[in-house]
């Protein structure tokens, strides 16, 4: 196994004082294997490029696009991404990421992939499955979680329609991607709408390792209960996950009580940041 190293090429902090600049959502550069893969393109293209820009990163480098699941924050810059890109390369999702997916308070809002699958197809090719997929070497999507904790089955007020009827979303596109190095497994979400100690468990029972090096990512507990989020940091704990990275949906709760548990094995994730394991 080789080195893994993760970049994060824009979230929703900047960090202190920093040239990079911040945006709500998420983009992760992934370098394994030899290869770089595009995880999430946040809401547009322009300040991943900036910030690649600082990093010294080529875009024409990149050989796979990752999408996490369908929001809006996650999917926005791809097309300007795959512009810059320059040739066709595969970009990896969820059977359903092109599905109608919307809001209702304040008002009617579509919150999902902001362009048409289309408009992908002309720049990019798409490999849309529920499946795990390896991708390199070392790193492999998790695809659909299907098995998700009990106290992680929360109600977002999120929608999509189906046979003519509203029906509530269980987001059930929500993706990870799971890197295996020397030192354990690196678990790397996008919002972990799927619940992220479901997703830790269904990464250990894909690859066979019981060992977890990082978790990095949004873990979406911003509007979690006091009772989630301790029982998420006790999982954590029980599991043996031995660092965090996190950040953007996480909330500042959250990211409190992980603090608490990990001390400097506990890290806010910020536009810039490069991680190496």
């Amino acid at each position: 196994m080789s080195y893994v190293r993760v970049y994060v090429l824009v979230e929703d902090y900047s960090g202190y004082e920093s040239p990079f600049l911040a945006q709500h959502g998420v983009s992760f550069l992934i370098e394994a294997d030899g290869k770089r893969i595009l995880f999430d393109t946040g809401q547009s293209a322009e300040p991943i490029l900036h910030n690649m820009k600082i990093l010294g990163i080529d875009p024409a480098s990149i050989d796979y696009v990752f999408l996490s699941h369908c929001h809006y924050d996650h999917t926005g810059g791809l097309l300007g991404i795959l512009k810059a890109i320059g040739r066709r390369v595969p970009v990896v999702a969820h059977p359903l990421i092109f599905r109608r997916h919307f809001i209702t308070k304040p008002y009617l809002r579509e919150v999902g992939v902001p362009f048409r699958r289309e408009e992908v197809e002309e720049l990019a090719d798409l490999y849309l499955t529920a499946d795990p997929l390896p991708i390199t070497e070392n790193v492999l999507s998790t695809g659909e979680v299907t098995e998700r904790e009990e106290f992680e089955r929360t109600e977002l007020e999120v929608y999509t329609i189906e046979n003519g009827k509203v029906v509530g979303d269980r987001l059930r596109d929500d993706m990870s991607l799971v890197a295996k190095t020397p030192g354990g497994l690196v678990v790397i979400s996008g919002c972990s709408h799927a619940g992220i100690v479901s997703i830790v468990k269904h990464a250990i029972r894909l690859t066979g390792e019981e060992r977890v090096r990082a978790v990095i990512g949004g873990f979406h507990l911003i509007e979690a209960s006091d009772e989630r989020i301790k029982r998420t940091v006790e999982e954590f704990k029980e599991l043996g996950v031995k660092e965090v990275y996190t950040g953007h949906c996480t909330g500042l709760k959250a990211e409190t009580a992980f603090l608490k548990a990990y001390g400097e094995r506990f890290r806010k994730l910020h536009s810039g940041m490069v991680m190496e394991f």
